[in-house]
């Protein structure tokens, strides 16, 4: 005799992947994103509007893998567009709206899985955008490092190496580099 279970309702949660710069955010979002998708979840995956490094459509990881994406301008955006969704990816959460924390507790609390990945600091070491809010409320966060490029110790911030002080600036390997806090320290006073 088999006794069938019904399937139980899905228990929605918050999944962070925070860290600096070249510390693999992105590589580990789009990890679990196709997991996902091979487990037959249907999953939805946004970028804010102004990250078009690698492509306009596509989330992309330094290291060239890509996924699929839907740009949006707002958080709101996200609200609207994922409501067929079990699982919500957001990369570069650092450049949304503070809005961000209340819609990914809006999707969590529908049950949704919701996994966000983004810079926890900016370039001076301030927290940065919604990170600090989405953590807070998060389940689970995942601090992933780089190697910092002076000593080859665990990387803490994503250092500006050219001018601008403007907090948001995209960037790649030209534009800043991982360090960890003594080196930073030591370049900022230098």
């Amino acid at each position: 005799m088999h006794i069938f279970q019904e399937k139980s309702p899905r228990r929605g949660h918050i999944e962070v992947i925070c860290g600096s710069m070249f510390s693999g955010k992105t590589e580990e979002l789009i990890r679990r994103l196709k997991r996902a998708k091979f487990a037959h979840q249907r999953v939805e995956i946004y970028k804010p509007t102004i990250d078009t490094r690698y492509s306009d459509e596509e989330v992309v990881s330094h290291d060239k893998n890509a996924i699929a994406s839907t740009p949006v301008d707002s958080s709101a955006g996200i609200l609207l567009l994922a409501e067929a969704a079990e699982v919500v990816g957001i990369d570069e959460a650092q450049f949304f709206d503070d809005g961000l924390v209340a819609v990914c507790n809006e999707l969590a609390n529908r049950g949704k899985r919701v996994i966000v990945a983004g810079l926890d600091m900016d370039y001076k070491g301030v927290p940065f955008g919604p990170m600090p809010g989405l953590m807070a409320v998060a389940e689970d966060v995942s601090k992933v490092h780089a190697i910092c490029v002076k000593c080859g110790n665990l990387a803490y911030v994503s250092h500006r190496i050219v001018d601008g002080d403007r907090r948001v600036m995209l960037g790649e390997h030209g534009e800043y580099e991982p360090l960890c806090r003594d080196c930073y320290n030591k370049e900022k006073k230098g």
